[in-house]
């Protein structure tokens, strides 16, 4: 009988040690802080459009990022982004401008969205004016250098499609 006693303080008291050495401290919740970096971040890269900064505004791509723009199939890497937005940019009278509405950031501190609206306006081949506007979801992941960067990004456009050809 003494024998089953010891053993089961010995049993008791290793699940204690085990219990308490496995147990980690809770992380930080840095949540508060990853939102403003990234609003930070998003209202740079919209300031980097509107001041027509292509290499501010490519270097906030992620080099395996996506982008989904409206009526466009998606472009996949950074490159390929630099390459369909390149051609978009360079249109005579070609404006983009976002406002962030949204921010929010997962509590593992990695990754995080920003919502908002945007207007873009150029001169379409025969010199007409197009102008969209609509809402966007970019996800952000932060990089190993804490720098939050674009992973995926997607645009839906509020402009209807024009009527189909009779």
């Amino acid at each position: 009988m003494f024998m089953y006693k010891l053993a089961g303080a010995a049993l008791g008291c290793a699940l204690i040690l085990i219990g308490s050495s496995c147990s980690q401290p809770a992380a930080p919740d840095t949540r508060a802080a990853d939102e403003a970096a990234i609003k930070a971040a998003d209202v740079a890269w919209s300031k980097a459009s509107e001041g027509k900064q292509t290499d501010a505004f490519f270097d906030a791509y992620a080099e395996d990022a996506n982008s989904y723009g409206p009526n466009m199939p998606p472009d996949k890497g950074k490159e390929a982004i630099r390459k369909s937005m390149t051609q978009v940019m360079g249109a005579q009278g070609f404006s983009l401008t976002w406002v962030v509405d949204k921010v929010e950031a997962a509590k593992s501190g990695d990754v995080g969205f920003s919502r908002g609206h945007y207007r873009m306006a150029m001169k379409g081949p025969k010199g007409e004016d197009i102008q969209d506007h609509g809402n966007y979801v970019t996800i952000w992941k932060k990089q190993a250098d804490g720098k939050w960067k674009v992973a995926e990004d997607i645009a839906t456009s509020e402009v209807p499609m024009p009527p189909p050809a009779k």
